[in-house]
Formats: structure tokens, C-alpha cells, sequence
């Protein structure tokens, strides 16, 4: 099967482009760019102007399969991505059980291929059960399909063992993931300290507990050579040490998440449990210092860290209540918050959205050049909104967006040139 889009904004990450043009696909691969006249049999689709991108391939997602499917299955999950134009999810492993051993990882592989309209890839752990002690078998499960690994927010406190771990995935060429704080200093809070945590009465963690778990992280991948990427990235006092270590030339990459990035610590006005996130939203001041180093190139990935929660583990005073919010499909219109205030074009928002994480975990996808594949959302930039999280595709609504006026809204979203999602009107 032949499309050929026509009068598209071509966002192309790679080349940093952003004009008119058409996109040729062919059997699932993009065939070429820019060719004025359709090839014989091809079936046209006038994008009207709108923007035509490479698709999200959104970082962390947390899926509830196996063990919290109430919260998000594999089929809700790849529903509510290509609804948000996100056509690949890497999907973490803090299940549960942990994705720990091969034989889970087959399981949730072939549930995943079976029951979602968009790609999704796994990471494993790096140790038995997320407890930081015995690594699991990082060769066996990196010939299963894992693309990395990462016991996700059980960091560890056992330096040694986890030294090992890391020089293990070294020798295996496997990329690690990290949740750079500090465990001991970070426990509890549930706000970043400062003057707004102390008025509210909320347990806080200084933003230095994502610095010194970064740096320990840091010498640990200075130590053994490991291949590794932060996965999130929230506060100015880390980015010094980020500076250094690639400066350095480490072998390092960091993410942030679009929630820090587009909201702040005031957002939890009254204890609303929804902007409870780990880590807590920052200031605003260290919010336009991460923007500020994601548009340098310092961090290198946004992600949606799309985490379910059901009613019940959100309707808790705000110290107890469960971490984390859905993103995939608020992703693209949080996004776009900062396209329309001028911090990033949408080439470079691609780079970070998509480009940068296939590079970063050996995908093809994430480009607009020929032999990709087919993988695209088109998006009106501009289109306004009402944002009703009863009207989202997950099983948890649990969204800090809800009521929210937004812009960007997805029109459409092919997998491998097949349409998996159309708007309605």
C-alpha cells in the first residue's frame, strides 16, 4: 500500500526543519520526501497545512499488566497513545510482579503485541524484585527484547552491588537507567522544600537529593563505563554535574518529565493530589532552568512518566496519596505549552519527544527520512480545547490537566503506515 500526504508541515527532529512538503509511504516505510507528484496507485491525504511529525515515543510509561490491569492493560494504554500521537511506549518494569526474569518479559511482550494498536518495547529491571541487591540476568533478558534496564523508583542503597550491576551491563553493552535521589534524604517528601511547603504543612526533600543521587550515579558510570541515562531530571542544582560528566565524555544522557516542565510547586494550590509527583513539581525558577537546558541540548529526552492511579489512591490527604499522573494523551498538548510561549520550536520539541529516545535506545523510529518507519502523528498546533479527563482513553483519570484549557490537538496517528487513530468531526 502506497499514501502519499500532501500539503504537510514536515516537522523533521533531524534536520530541524519545519516547512510544507509531502511524505511518500510505501509498505510501512516512509519512501521519500518531498516528491511533487504521487506514485501510480497511491491513496493522497491532504494533511490541510497541518503538522506532520515522526511519532512520540514516550519513555517510562507504567503499564498495569501483569498485576494492576484495574489501573491500565495494555489495551487502554495503546488506545489512549495513539490518541496522543505517542506510537511507540517503552513500558517500565515496576509491575507485579517485576519484569525480573525472561519468562515475564516473553508474557508482557506477547500481551503487548497482541492487545495494543501502537508499538510497545520493555525495559527490565536491573535487579531481582527492584530490591537492589541481586542483578537479574541482564544478558538473557537483553536476548528477550529488553532495551534497558532500571529498578525505576527503588533506587539503591547498596553501592556495591549495584557497582556490580552496572559493570555487568557494561561488558553486555546495556544501556541503565537511573532515578537520580538520594534515598535517604528524599524519603517521605512529598514537596520540594521551601517557603510554599512550610506554609502548606507538607513533608519536603530539598532539591539536593536529586543532585547527590545524580552525582553517585554519575561516579558510578565514570567508575564502570556503563552506558547510562537519568531518567529524570528536574532541578537547576543538577545540571552542573550533568555538564561536567559529558563534558567529560561519559557515556550519559538525561530525561525530565513534561509535567515538571509545564507546571510548578504552586500548582498543588489546596493539596490537590493530582500534582503529586516524584519528584515533586520544583520552583519556577528551576522549572525555566530545566527548559532552558533541554533547548542547550543538556537533557536530551522529554517523557510523559504516564503513571495510572485509581480514585481511592488519590482521594488521600496529599502526604499519602499515591504519586504520579496519566500523560499519554495530554503529552502532545502539554507540550505545546511550550511551543506557544517560545521556549522551544516544534523541530526541537520533536527531537526531544522522539528522535533523541530511538537514538538513545537503538529504535528506527523517530525520523522523517526514507527507510524509517512509517510511524506519524499529524496535529493541529493550535487547535484550543477544554481538557475532561473522564474523556480520556486510560482506565485512571487521574490527570493534573483536567479543566484545563489547552492547545494542540491530534488529528490523526499511523503505525507502520496503518491508521490506528482518526479525531472525530
Amino acid at each position: 500500500m502506497i499514501l502519499h500526504f500532501s500539503n504537510a508541515r514536515l516537522i523533521d527532529p533531524e534536520s530541524g526543519s519545519d516547512a510544507l512538503g509531502t511524505l511518500t509511504v510505501r509498505d510501512g516505510q516512509i519512501l521519500a520526501v518531498n516528491e511533487t507528484k504521487p506514485p501510480k496507485g497511491a491513496t493522497v491525504v491532504d494533511c490541510g497545512g497541518k503538522c506532520l511529525a515522526p511519532g512520540i515515543i514516550d519513555w517510562g510509561v507504567k503499564i498495569g499488566e501483569p498485576g494492576e490491569r484495574h489501573r491500565e492493560s495494555f489495551r487502554s494504554a495503546g488506545l489512549a497513545a495513539a490518541a496522543g500521537g505517542v506510537t511507540t511506549i517503552i513500558a517500565r518494569p515496576d509491575t507485579t510482579p517485576a519484569i525480573d526474569t525472561p519468562e515475564t518479559l516473553e508474557f508482557v511482550t506477547r500481551r503487548a503485541a497482541e492487545a495494543s494498536p501502537v508499538r510497545i518495547r520493555h525495559m527490565a529491571a536491573l535487579t531481582k524484585g527492584r530490591q537492589g541487591r541481586e542483578m537479574t540476568e541482564i544478558g538473557f533478558l537483553l536476548d528477550a527484547g529488553a532495551l534497558a534496564f532500571t529498578d525505576v523508583f527503588a533506587v539503591s542503597t547498596d553501592t556495591k552491588a549495584l557497582g556490580r550491576a552496572l559493570t555487568y551491563a557494561r561488558s553486555l553493552g546495556a544501556l541503565v537507567i537511573g532515578h537520580v535521589q538520594e534515598p535517604g534524604l528524599s524519603a517521605g517528601g512529598s514537596a520540594t522544600s521551601g517557603k510554599f511547603a512550610s506554609l502548606r504543612g507538607l513533608p519536603h526533600v530539598s532539591p539536593m537529593a536529586e543532585r547527590m543521587g545524580l552525582e553517585r550515579d554519575l561516579a558510578l558510570a565514570e567508575m564502570t563505563g556503563v552506558r547510562f541515562h537519568a531518567d529524570q531530571v528536574t532541578s537547576a542544582v543538577s545540571l552542573p554535574a550533568l555538564s561536567r560528566a559529558k563534558a567529560a565524555g561519559l557515556d550519559v544522557t538525561a530525561g525530565t518529565s513534561i509535567h515538571h516542565l509545564t507546571l510548578n510547586e504552586f500548582d498543588v494550590g489546596d493539596y490537590r493530589t493530582f500534582f503529586k509527583f516524584t519528584p515533586p513539581l520544583r520552583s519556577e525558577e528551576a522549572r525555566q532552568a530545566v527548559i532552558a537546558a533541554l533547548a542547550d541540548g543538556l537533557i536530551d529526552v522529554i517523557a510523559s512518566f504516564h503513571t495510572p492511579a485509581d480514585e481511592e489512591s488519590k482521594r488521600l490527604p496529599f502526604e499519602e496519596a499515591a504519586s504520579g499522573a496519566v500523560g499519554l494523551e495530554t503529552f502532545l498538548p502539554a507540550a505545546m505549552r511550550l511551543y506557544h510561549g517560545g521556549h522551544l520550536s516544534l523541530p526541537e520539541l520533536f527531537r526531544a519527544m522522539a528522535l533523541n529516545p530511538a537514538r538513545r535506545l537503538g529504535l528506527p523510529q523517530g525520523r522523517l527520512s526514507p527507510g524509517a518507519p512509517a510511524d506519524l502523528v499529524l496535529f493541529d498546533p493550535d487547535a484550543p480545547f477544554q481538557m475532561d479527563r473522564f474523556k480520556l482513553r486510560s482506565k485512571s483519570k487521574n490527570t493534573p490537566f483536567d479543566g484545563a484549557r489547552m492547545e494542540g490537538k491530534v488529528l490523526a496517528t499511523w503505525v507502520g503506515g496503518a491508521e490506528v487513530f482518526r479525531a472525530e468531526g
